[in-house]
């Protein structure tokens, strides 16, 4: 199969995670090879991609059958079995492709997945650090987590912001925080004009540093 590689994407395993991620690169319009050794699996993805192969054998000569070589990035989805992932994640980067994301269940296993050439990912343990985070959030709001320094948080205004204008409450200067938007009830403005005034209810969208948010969110609490 020969396809421009910037348009082609692998998914290898269809786990819940693997599963999750081919439907999500399908549904938004990208050709995705996948590749698992169970028959259901693979059929139930056929709605989705004509590239969908039952390989029972993740040999190098196997993936180069169903065309891995071919993709801009292939993402190995089997961290379950460690020997598997550590072999197909060897195998995938000598076809010579790009970018290879695997998955890993443990540190020494992700160590070992670096060190052969993989871009590594602990679907596990982010979540459970970003529900973490979640949880002991003061207002229970979603966030996106950007990096270890910088994230988007959605933080309900206090007292001392109602009634207040937008320019003349200053987050950036009290905060070193951008405001991207302002919900209130189910709309959610990202045009803020500056002569907006804050009203009971309203969640501002913030993004920055964390220790700043963190103290935006301490301030809005008291």
């Amino acid at each position: 199969m020969k396809k421009s590689k910037a348009n082609l994407f692998g998914v290898i395993g269809l786990g819940r995670f693997g599963t999750a991620l081919a439907i999500s690169l399908a549904e938004a319009g990208k050709d995705v090879i996948v590749v698992d050794s169970n028959e259901d699996k693979v059929k139930e993805l056929r709605q989705y991609t004509e590239y969908a192969f039952v390989t029972e054998n993740l040999s190098k000569e196997a993936l180069k059958e169903v065309g891995i070589q071919n993709c801009d990035t292939v993402v190995i989805c089997i961290g379950e079995k460690i020997d598997t992932s550590i072999l197909t994640t060897l195998n995938v980067v000598s076809l010579g492709v790009p970018h290879v994301i695997a998955k890993a269940i443990s540190q020494d296993q992700g160590a070992v997945l670096e060190k052969i050439g993989a871009e590594v990912v602990y679907p596990e343990r982010d979540m459970a650090l970003r529900l973490g985070k979640r949880l002991v959030s003061n207002n229970f709001l979603d966030f996106i987590f950007l990096d270890d320094q910088v994230e988007i948080q959605q933080v309900a205004v206090g007292d001392r912001m109602i009634g207040v204008s937008v320019q003349d409450f200053n987050i950036r200067r009290k905060y070193s925080l951008n405001i991207i938007a302002i919900e209130h009830g189910r709309s959610t403005d990202i045009e803020v004009s500056p002569d907006y005034r804050f009203v009971k209810d309203d969640i501002v969208v913030v993004i920055g540093k964390v220790e700043n948010v963190k103290r935006f969110e301490r301030d809005m609490a008291e």
